[in-house]
This record gives structure tokens, sequence and C-alpha cells, in this order.
């Protein structure tokens, strides 16, 4: 059964920082590019951040160029999202992602809430 599973958000204050996961089973791992989502309510889900199966290779949207990073350990079958200076507009549910077998496999999301 592919899965994927996100955990680390919360609620934190502007400035602050947060590092989500998700930890993937049931499909190659390293063979997979991974992506992070994100969806805010009455908004539609926007793409944050892409790395390659390797790591080697990493793309971002506009919006948290420089204040976030993502990382993989295929060691471990996890993807992490490291947010940095943290933004209320960067409020959001955020989804872990990968294509698999000609279709998207999408984790449950996690809540990020940036708030004073």
């Amino acid at each position: 059964q592919v899965q994927l599973v996100e955990s680390g958000g919360g609620l934190v204050q502007p400035g602050g920082s947060l590092r989500l996961s998700c930890a993937a089973s049931g499909f190659t791992f390293s063979s997979r590019a991974m992506s992070w989502y994100r969806q805010a309510p009455g908004k539609e889900r926007e793409l944050v951040a892409t790395i390659s199966n390797t790591g080697g290779f990493r793309n971002y949207a506009d919006s948290v160029k420089g204040r976030f990073t993502s990382s993989r350990d295929n060691s471990k079958n996890t993807v992490y999202l490291q947010m940095n200076s943290l933004k209320p507009e960067d409020t959001a549910m955020y989804y872990c992602n990968t294509r698999w077998r000609a279709a998207d496999v999408w984790g449950q999301g996690t809540q990020v809430t940036v708030s004073s």
C-alpha cells in the first residue's frame, strides 16, 4: 500500500520555524522525486518545493525561496521541509506528494498556522 504521512505542523509565531516530515512507504522511495504543496482556505493548492530522487536538485516557489529548504533521507524513506522566517501568509495545510505508476500520491496533510 502506497502511503505518505506528514507530521510536524503546528502553531508558530511570525518569524519562527517548523520542520515538516513526510514518511513514505509502499514504493521505491529512492527512485521518486518528492514535492511539497500547500493549500490555504479558499485558495488553490500550490507547489511549494520539489526535490529530486537523489536530493541533488531542488526547486522552490518564489514565495518561499531563501526561507524554506527541502531535504530527504533515502535510508529513512523520509522527506523534510525546513521552514524558517515564517509569515502569516504561510498558513496552510501542507501536503507531501509524489508520482507512482502514473498516479499522484498524496498524504493527509499537516496544518501550519503562523500567528501571533
